[in-house]
């Protein structure tokens, strides 16, 4: 009886494995890739066939002529996506005081002519710490640093944030927002 019993749970163990655990994720992929297949690779992206990252992982951008994305609550390296998340400190946690000062004396130092008030995603990481957008409001706090560095009109500045501005799904998802490496390729961009 016992055995017959064992015999039946060792069965349906086999299967159920066979079935969840190699059928399953082996036709889930093969339809991601299929249809969705820039997504399924991870969206990266490319230029002169050189990798130079993803659509989905910000990247650390600081040098003055370039539009600066949230800053990475990832350690040791920032926008490491192994390490990805949060920095969990709470709001009376003095640890968050300082990384916001330290963040907001760098934005202005960078430009220290901007009275402007900072957006409060230039001073905050994201809850994944990999937060690869920004809004409209944070890039154009930044336009002005960015267009004097690169010696561009400031017109021109704006305009490319406006021509890298994505809307909100569906009409009515989420909030606009700019992917920060794809407006700092398009600045690299010779025109």
């Amino acid at each position: 009886m016992f055995l017959r019993h064992l015999r039946a749970a060792l069965s349906l163990l086999l299967v159920m494995t066979i079935l969840l655990g190699l059928l399953y994720p082996a036709v889930i992929t093969a339809v991601s890739r299929l249809a969705f297949a820039r997504e399924a690779e991870g969206s990266l992206i490319y230029r002169d066939g050189k990798l130079i990252g993803s659509h989905l992982i910000g990247q650390s951008f600081t040098a003055s002529k370039y539009f600066w994305g949230r800053p990475s609550a990832t350690t040791p390296q920032p926008y490491n996506g192994v390490a990805s998340s949060g920095s969990n400190l709470g709001a009376l946690n003095p640890a968050l005081l300082d990384q916001v000062k330290a963040n907001a004396k760098a934005l202005h130092d960078a430009d220290p002519d901007n009275r402007a008030p900072i957006p409060v995603e230039l001073v905050t990481a994201s809850a994944s710490g990999l937060d690869p957008q920004i809004s409209p409001a944070a890039a154009h706090y930044q336009a002005a640093r960015v267009a004097r560095a690169r010696a561009l009109p400031l017109r021109q500045i704006e305009a490319l944030i406006a021509a890298h501005e994505h809307g909100v799904v569906l009409g009515f998802l989420g909030e606009r927002r700019i992917d920060v490496l794809e407006l700092n390729l398009a600045l690299d961009t010779p025109r």
